[in-house]
């Protein structure tokens, strides 16, 4: 099976139907893991896909195969890529990372401004996380949106949360924060045009020299 196997779109009203089923999935996966994700009624998926706020990919032979969907917080100052699952047929095939990414990029469109953060005790989402530019954080760099942190009831590890007055649980936090992304790529853009300079200098250095030579 290869990624080349499955399309990812930004699911719309066509899609509605698989709402249940990605529901359904979403809890089944949580109990397997024995860790909890927000759960999600089905009229809520479904909306998500309503408002374009949704990317859901199938096998090329039509079989649903996974599923993300964008949450705002805090006045939209703050984005979730929440509820990625893949169909468990399809696992192992790159797909959880493509979802991601496209999610990611339907993000960034929508709420270009915005911070897009993350908890997760998945090491392959770390590592998809880390490879779009997230970064680890304390909790306290999240939103503290009520909303948000009310969506973590329905996790095993809520009681841990809230012991530690939701400082740190069993998840690890991770944020991209587009401010501080554009300020790196200016810094690296400084390095290059210095850079460049400087070895302009040097290359009229090394014609001057040359041209003063004597000529034999």
């Amino acid at each position: 099976m290869q990624i080349t196997d499955f399309k990812i779109l930004v699911a719309g009203i066509e899609h509605i139907r698989y709402a249940e089923q990605i529901c359904q999935e979403m809890l089944e996966s949580a109990k397997s893991r024995g860790t909890g994700i927000a759960k999600r009624s089905t009229e809520y998926v479904a909306n998500k896909m309503l408002e374009g706020k949704a990317v859901i990919a199938f096998n090329n032979d039509g079989t649903w195969a996974g599923f993300c969907y964008i949450e705002t917080w805090s006045h939209e100052s703050f984005v979730a890529n929440s509820g990625l699952i893949v169909n468990p047929i399809y696992r192992k095939a790159g797909l959880a990372k493509a979802i991601k990414n496209r999610i990611f990029a339907l993000s960034r469109e929508k709420y270009p401004e915005s911070k897009i953060f993350g908890l997760t005790t998945g090491l392959a989402v770390m590592k998809i996380n880390s490879e779009l530019g997230y970064e680890p954080v304390t909790y306290s760099e999240l939103t503290q949106d009520e909303n948000f942190w009310k969506g973590c009831q329905s996790c095993v590890n809520y009681d841990i949360l809230m012991s530690k007055q939701r400082q740190n649980c069993m998840c690890t936090a991770m944020l991209y924060d587009p401010a501080e992304k554009k300020e790196e790529e200016q810094e690296r853009f400084k390095k290059i045009t210095k850079k460049a300079t400087l070895l302009e200098r040097i290359e009229a250095k090394l014609r001057s020299t040359l041209n003063n030579l004597p000529q034999i």
